[in-house]
């Protein structure tokens, strides 16, 4: 078996790491994981004839070539070496959790971060067991500060990803209901973002807080805090000067040094805290305030996240990257809010709810109901468990047949749903 000191030497000439066999440049280790559909054991030796220098396995009778090393488990050893590696840094670490927002919030410190600092960051969503380490082992000396995003389905997975990343800073954006099926409870939800200030109050760093949230507060006794708000009274804070589509704030440091607005590409009001709490950690980290406003004003989200797109038949608000009730419910009162003369939605149904999916679901019927939207869409089979008086689709590619004969033209719609949904496909026919 190999050591974890002797892979480290091994990946410090050889600094790329791949996971799939389809991806091996050279000069690079692949990790050979396993899945419920796959065992990656078997393409070691393919991983070598495509570029990779070595693979490492945990399956011994994979071992003909001494390129391919044998390991106890091939995650826990992805996972220790990005660990090992991480600890050779001494740059600031920030590690950013919640139920929404995450993402967004990550992004948007990134970019103000990076006006100042060569900054490593979460791609996309790699922010679970297997991307927190890829991500890590992406740390170079030419970095200055990384922003590690991390995600969680059930209990305790919050507590292995810090172990891992040993962040110095934390920010939870907010706690709300999510992957009910994994966490049992909301209890257990606040249990398991709460890990991450449980990691930053055992080591001795600091968190971004929002002192408005009462859950956040209530799990932060003990850590020294870094407060923002969207009311004044705080160290930094902001609000809402325009939301039509596009988020335009107002934030403040204190009242001496005056206001500074941004118009942002964000759509949605909710977005507001997700660039307050980006701010605080750019004027923390001594950007100045042109360059977060500068940073605010350039950044364009993607990935199905807050878009506008505008076609040839309506206007699309497109949020398909994830759903959940509280998300679900803040896209809803932001959308009924907002200006235009015939408004359409098209939601997909909330993954992962568990026992409280159909409770939910009703909860999420009574409110469409309340908003006087004027077109309604459901697609999902878990709105078929509840009485509502909306065209309800199984699936994206039935609404794709329904669009084929019944046009939709001339209306502001908004696109919400979980990933399972796939209502990316449904774009085109929009």
């Amino acid at each position: 078996m190999i050591t974890i000191e002797t892979l480290y030497s091994l990946y410090q000439t050889n600094n790329l790491v791949t996971t799939d066999s389809r991806n091996c440049p050279e000069h690079s280790i692949f990790f050979a994981l396993k899945g419920e559909s796959f065992n990656g054991n078997h393409f070691a030796k393919q991983a070598l004839d495509l570029g990779c220098s070595y693979a490492v396995v945990d399956e011994p009778d994979v071992v003909t070539d001494d390129r391919i090393l044998l390991v106890d488990d091939c995650l826990k050893t992805l996972q220790d070496l990005a660990t090992y590696h991480r600890q050779h840094f001494k740059i600031p670490v920030i590690g950013i959790t919640g139920t929404n927002g995450k993402t967004t919030t990550k992004e948007l410190m990134a970019s103000i971060l990076s006006q100042k600092y060569n900054v490593l960051y979460t791609q996309g969503n790699l922010n679970n067991h297997i991307g927190v380490p890829l991500t890590l082992l992406r740390l170079k000396p030419e970095h200055d500060i990384a922003v590690i995003e991390m995600g969680a389905n059930h209990l305790g997975e919050i507590k292995e990803l810090v172990n891992i990343s040993r962040p110095d800073y934390g920010l939870i954006t907010n706690v709300g209901k999510a992957h009910l099926e994994g966490f049992g409870s909301f209890e257990g939800i606040l249990k398991t973002k709460g890990e991450l200030y449980d990691f930053i109050r055992l080591n001795g760093g600091k968190i971004f807080i929002n002192m408005e949230n009462p859950y956040l507060k209530s799990i932060a006794k003990g850590i020294d805090t870094v407060p923002y708000a969207t009311n004044a009274g705080y160290s930094v804070w902001g609000e809402i000067l325009a939301c039509s589509p596009f988020l335009k704030l107002c934030w403040y440091t204190n009242y001496r040094e005056g206001h500074n607005e941004a118009q942002t590409h964000l759509i949605g009001s909710y977005n507001l805290e997700n660039a307050i709490a980006a701010i605080c950690a750019g004027h923390y980290f001594g950007l100045s305030a042109s360059q977060i406003c500068h940073a605010l004003e350039e950044y364009i989200p993607s990935n199905n996240r807050s878009q506008l797109k505008k076609t040839e038949k309506n206007t699309l608000i497109i949020d398909a990257y994830n759903a959940n009730p509280t998300s679900m419910a803040a896209a809803l009162n932001n959308f009924q809010q907002y200006d235009a003369p015939r408004k359409a939605v098209i939601l997909g149904s909330m993954k992962e709810l568990g026992d409280q999916s159909e409770e939910e679901h009703k909860r999420l019927a009574f409110n469409i109901a309340e908003s006087n939207f004027d077109r309604v869409f459901l697609i999902g089979e878990e709105f078929r468990q509840i009485n509502n008086d909306y065209p309800v689709f199984g699936n994206a590619e039935s609404f794709i047949e329904y669009l084929k004969e019944q046009t939709l033209q001339n209306y502001t719609i908004l696109i919400k749903g979980s990933r399972g949904n796939h209502l990316e496909s449904i774009i085109p026919f929009l």
